[in-house]
C-alpha cells in the first residue's frame, strides 16, 4: 500500500465516539440552518444561526481541534452572533420590514455571494479529502502550535482576508437593522402639542393615596379641590368594590368592606 493511500485511509477513518457525535449533532445543525433560512423573523433566524454555530463547535472538538472549537463559541457565537441578536432586538426589525428591500441590489448580491461561497466550500472540501495528511500530522506539536504555524506561514494571506469577516459582520448587522424613514421625526415640541391635543392627561396620573388619609392602593388621591381622583386607583379594585371612600366626599367611590380579599 502506498503512502498516499495510507494517508487517505487515516484521514477517512472514523471512530465510534466520533461517529455518534456526528450523527447526533449534524442533523441538529442541518435542521437549525434550514430553519434559519425559512424563518420569517430576524430574531429567530439569529437564534437558529447561533444553534448551528454551537453544533459546529462540538464537531470541531470531536475532530481534535479544541482551539477552533473554543474560538467558534467565544468569538462567533458569543460575540458576533450576540451582537447581531442585540441589534435586532433593540432596533425591532419584524417580518414586515424584512419583506421591504430598503437597499437596492442586496438580494442579487446575496445570491452571488451564496453561489461563490458554495463553490469555495466544495473546492475546500475536495482539497481536504484528497490532500489531507491527517490530524495527527497537523497536531504533532499540539493543536494550537500546529494551527499557529499554518496560519502565520502558509495561510497568512487567507487569515488576513478572513479577519475582515468581523467588519463584514458589523456591516451586515447595520444592513439588517437599516430602516428607511418614511415620515419626519417628531420633535419635542411636536410630541408636547400632540400630548395636549389628545384630550387625555398631559401629566402623569396621580398615585393612589396622595393627599388622602390613607397611603394605599385602594385609596384614591385627592385633587386640589378636595375631591377624589378616581383615575388614581385601579379599575379592577373599583369593579370589585374594594376602594376606600374619602370622608366627606359624595363621589361614587365605594367604601371598602372589611373581610373582602
Amino acid at each position: 500500500m502506498s503512502d498516499s493511500t495510507t494517508l487517505l485511509a487515516a484521514a477517512t477513518d472514523t471512530g465510534t465516539g466520533e461517529a455518534v457525535v456526528f450523527w447526533v449533532v449534524a442533523p441538529l445543525a442541518t435542521v437549525a440552518s434550514l430553519g434559519m433560512l425559512a424563518s420569517r423573523k430576524a430574531v429567530h433566524s439569529a437564534l437558529l444561526l447561533a444553534t448551528t454555530m454551537l453544533c459546529l463547535a462540538v464537531m470541531y472538538l470531536a475532530q481534535d481541534a479544541p482551539f477552533l472549537g473554543v474560538v467558534q463559541v467565544v468569538v462567533y457565537t458569543g460575540a458576533v452572533m450576540m451582537l447581531f441578536l442585540f441589534v435586532l432586538m433593540l432596533v425591532g426589525v419584524d417580518s414586515g420590514d424584512s419583506l421591504v428591500e430598503t437597499i437596492r441590489g442586496q438580494r442579487i448580491a446575496a445570491v452571488v455571494a451564496a453561489v461563490g461561497f458554495g463553490a469555495l466550500l466544495i473546492l475546500g472540501l475536495g482539497d481536504a479529502v484528497t490532500t489531507n495528511a491527517g490530524l495527527e500530522t497537523a497536531n504533532s506539536d499540539g493543536n494550537v502550535q500546529g494551527l499557529a504555524a499554518l496560519i502565520f506561514s502558509r495561510y497568512v494571506f487567507v487569515f488576513e482576508v478572513t479577519s475582515a469577516l468581523l467588519i463584514t459582520a458589523a456591516l451586515g448587522a447595520m444592513m439588517l437593522a437599516h430602516r428607511e424613514r418614511l415620515e419626519e421625526k417628531l420633535t419635542q415640541r411636536d410630541l408636547s402639542v400632540q400630548r395636549f391635543r389628545s384630550g387625555q392627561h398631559p401629566a402623569p396620573l396621580p398615585g393612589p393615596g396622595v393627599y388622602a388619609t390613607h397611603n394605599a392602593v385602594d385609596t384614591p388621591a385627592l385633587l386640589p379641590d378636595g375631591s377624589p381622583a378616581e383615575v388614581s386607583v385601579s379599575k379592577v379594585l373599583t369593579a370589585r368594590g374594594d376602594v376606600r371612600r374619602v370622608p366627606g366626599s359624595s363621589s361614587g367611590v365605594v367604601e371598602r368592606r372589611d373581610g373582602d380579599a
